[in-house]
């Protein structure tokens, strides 16, 4: 709704002007619209520009997302847009002012995201998009005449409101021409069949991480990593930025944090140039839908943090869907404690037959002190590529470890010599005897710990200086369903287990 006390280049918006959609999760604003090109002599700079300003408050309460159309006439190079929003101080205990921004293009809005053109959450107070270059977080391409939509979305609104004023500049002139983009090998030399050290989810400068693609890979090949994930944060626009740092000695796969009101899953080695919606919560039932384009995407679905304390990143959505969950995120903190018993309390069906979800760790770094690689995943496979990196993730042949200086062997053996390592079955009779037998190395004092479906059953004795020793330990397939090994620092307080080291997926024991 137009004010009569401000410029005509102004538009002011207030909870009167407020349009619903379709969705009930979404508004639409009353928008701006340009002149035509036809009509625009004598009306912009001598820069060719136009600027208009929309202003407007949020109430309490408001839908997760709100859209602001832009009419954008012909004969755009540039699209501008800046924001700014009002964070007053709020009693303790109460949610402030946040509020995300992104941008849809003339293919509209609707959930799948044909028309969607970046995502910066709340890590920019503006951006660009033109056909030969975007801001990172978004997707260079044609600005062509149509509605366009600036996507809102207020994270959390203070009691009195979230006023707010967003700024958008038209740059007029011919278009440059949109690059190709080139995408990493997903193949690197390897060394065969192997346990490669990897980290899954990492943030650059693409989403809210302060590091650049070649600052990252550094630090993972400083790190000792073989391989990384790209995970930026609701948007794809990284993925054509890797490919100059991949190389023989590291694997870079790609892929996305889905980050919902609900929850964060990353989408894990996807094809390039995949992106996945996050509009939606566990009530609107629309995960597994994009669960199945991660699958068809040839990545993995990753609920990530689940138990993590910040606004929006607990995870609602059970682990129907999820083929492997990560419970260690960046240094080990009490709710990743709390990810690892709930991770643990269902492996006793998967004993028993049932389906059973592997576990990771990553390091979610996204700037200085974050360490990439700590922690890391370590997995079996049969070479250093996407295709073999992703198998021996689904299938659990796999342990996390706090730094490459750690390094763990586990197994169990039973009659005739049979063996089943890390994510395998040992295939004996319910009384058969089993060794069950865990090696460590880079952990000095630290302790080995056995668990099973009945608990904690041993705790050796803290590693020597060397970091190196052994530990094994004997049992049957009925007294232990399964047996997972954990490498603990000493605890800080009498009756608390000390922080990982390390831990691995189980072992399971017994047919099924």
């Amino acid at each position: 709704m137009c004010s009569k006390d401000v410029p005509p280049t102004t538009r002011r918006i207030d909870r009167r002007a407020l349009l619903v959609t379709s969705a009930a999760t979404a508004l639409t604003l009353n928008g701006v619209s340009f002149a035509s090109a036809e009509n625009r002599e004598g009306q912009q700079g001598q820069q060719g520009d136009e600027t208009r300003t929309v202003r407007g408050t949020l109430p309490p309460g408001s839908p997760d997302f709100v859209y602001v159309p832009v009419e954008v006439p012909g004969g755009v190079r540039e699209l501008h847009v800046s924001y700014r929003y009002d964070k007053p101080a709020v009693p303790p205990g109460t949610q402030g002012n946040a509020l995300d921004i992104g941008l849809f293009d003339e293919r509209g809005t609707g959930l799948g995201g044909a028309g969607f053109r970046g995502w910066s959450g709340g890590a920019r107070s503006e951006f660009f998009v033109r056909a030969d270059d975007a801001t990172p977080g978004y997707l260079p391409g044609p600005v062509r005449p149509g509605t366009w939509h600036i996507a809102l979305g207020p994270y959390t609104v203070a009691p009195e409101g979230l006023p707010y004023e967003i700024t958008v500049t038209l740059r007029y002139g011919a278009p440059g021409v949109t690059p190709r983009p080139s995408y990493p090998p997903e193949r690197a030399k390897g060394r065969g069949r192997a346990w490669y050290r990897g980290d899954c989810h990492i943030h650059s400068w693409y989403s809210d991480g302060r590091r650049t693609p070649g600052e990252i890979a550094a630090l993972a090949r400083a790190a000792g990593l073989d391989f990384i994930n790209s995970a930026e944060h609701n948007t794809q626009s990284a993925h054509a930025h890797w490919a100059e740092h991949a190389g023989d000695d590291l694997l870079i796969l790609l892929g996305e944090e889905v980050t919902t009101r609900n929850g964060h899953v990353v989408a894990l080695g996807t094809d390039p140039g995949t992106f996945v919606d996050w509009r939606y919560r566990a009530r609107d039932n629309r995960f597994g839908h994009y669960a199945d384009a991660i699958r068809r995407a040839g990545g993995l679905v990753v609920p990530a943090h689940p138990h993590a304390t910040c606004i929006g990143c607990n995870w609602k959505f059970g682990f129907g869907e999820a083929d492997v969950v990560e419970v260690w995120n960046g240094p080990y903190t009490p709710d990743d404690e709390v990810s690892l018993a709930d991770w643990d309390s269902t492996l006793e069906a998967a004993g028993r037959g049932g389906r059973w979800i592997p576990a990771m760790g990553s390091s979610d770094a996204h700037r200085d002190p974050d360490r990439v690689g700590g922690p890391q995943t370590v997995v079996l496979a049969e070479e250093l590529s996407r295709t073999a990196i992703l198998a021996g993730l689904r299938a659990g042949r796999s342990y996390v470890a706090e730094s490459a200086a750690v390094s763990v062997d586990f197994a169990a053996v039973g009659g005739r010599g049979r063996r089943a390592g890390i994510g395998e079955r040992l295939d004996v009779d319910r009384d058969a005897p089993v060794t069950v037998r865990v090696d460590v190395s880079g952990a000095p004092g630290c302790v080995i710990r056995l668990v099973t479906d009945q608990g904690v059953l041993f705790t050796g004795p803290p590693l020597p200086a060397s970091g190196s020793g052994s530990a094994e330990w004997r049992t049957t397939p009925a007294y232990a369903s399964y047996v997972r090994a954990e490498v603990r620092h000493p605890a800080a307080a009498a009756g608390l287990p000390g922080p990982l080291a390390a831990f691995t997926n189980p072992v399971f024991l017994g047919g099924v």
